[in-house]
């Protein structure tokens, strides 16, 4: 029993929480190793082009724009398969729908992040770059933490969604911190 006002030992937290210790180390590490590499490297500006785009920077606005539509999908499917939308009982494919959307919306946004990171570099020189960068190193460090909590059986039930929805919110705010203010300020070119 613990006397009164005496504030809880992390030793005698549940086993469930953890078991989330390795993961949120592991995502911080990963957030915190892009924004150091981000913040070191010298931009070459050269970056990521496909063909039919005039430039990298559109490659990088619609890639980053699809998998923000993706991230919609999990969004959705995430909501169903967890009984958060009234009088709607997830079918069988959802989880399907859901983990490969997931997937692809994840092998959309690194060649995005090869590109902000390689050709452009982290820019804190104004406030719609800072929180550009920060959220970038926020994406991969909750997407990372996210990928390790699904291997960790005892992680408590909040932790998968939480993480799930900070990897949604992240690339929300990467979605309208460049493709969003690229469409409207340049316009929406491909």
């Amino acid at each position: 029993m613990q006397a009164a006002g005496q504030a809880d030992h992390p030793s005698s937290r549940s086993p469930g929480t953890r078991t989330l210790l390795v993961p949120v180390a592991v995502g911080g590490a990963a957030a915190i190793t892009i924004g150091v590499y981000g913040s070191l490297h010298t931009p070459t500006g050269v970056g990521v082009s496909l063909a039919g785009f005039s430039s990298p920077v559109t490659v990088k606005v619609w890639l980053a724009s699809a998998s923000g539509m993706l991230a919609l999908v999990q969004l959705a499917s995430a909501l169903v398969m967890y009984g958060r939308v009234p009088g709607l009982t997830a079918p069988r494919w959802t989880a399907g729908l859901h983990r490969w959307s997931g997937r692809a919306a994840f092998l959309l946004a690194v060649p995005v992040a090869v590109h902000c990171l390689y050709a452009l570099g982290a820019s804190y020189q104004d406030p719609r770059t800072l929180l550009h960068s920060l959220a970038g190193c926020l994406f991969f460090g909750a997407f990372t933490t996210k990928m390790l909590i699904l291997r960790a059986p005892a992680a408590p039930g909040w932790a998968l969604p939480l993480a799930g929805g900070l990897v949604f919110v992240t690339l929300a705010g990467l979605w309208l911190t460049a493709s969003l203010w690229f469409f409207i300020t340049v316009g929406p070119q491909i």
